[in-house]
């Protein structure tokens, strides 16, 4: 790398800053939709018990007894808010998605000794 310009080991440090985020965007990514398949399970489980069920709700470290109504409203309200968040990152991936390939094109060019566009 001490062949390089100092422009081109910048854009490399760069390179892998980005490929760094994508693998973090990536993994609570995949945490959340884990999230999402749990509550969705759980609403399933729910669906056929009759509203005098006992049901319980962990609330930190602390179980507490509630209504099948409001443990079906929480896991609703955690669903969509997750799934939002799904949608959220997969914007900032594809965003960082492109400036990858767009600085990935810039060394590339600029090690083959062809002059690139600037960088966005």
């Amino acid at each position: 790398m001490n062949n390089l310009s100092p422009k081109v080991q910048n854009q490399v440090a760069m390179l892998q800053q980005m490929q760094q985020q994508l693998q973090a965007i990536l993994s609570q990514k995949t945490q959340y939709e884990m999230a999402v398949r749990e509550a969705k399970r759980a609403q399933e489980e729910i669906k056929d018990l009759t509203d005098d069920s006992t049901m319980y709700m962990s609330v930190g470290s602390v179980m507490f007894q509630k209504k099948k109504d409001v443990v079906n409203t929480k896991l609703t309200e955690k669903i969509e808010t997750l799934e939002l968040r799904i949608k959220s990152l997969e914007k900032q991936e594809k965003l960082i998605q492109g400036k990858f390939e767009q600085l990935q094109g810039q060394i590339k060019a600029a090690l083959e000794g062809k002059s690139a566009p600037n960088a966005a």
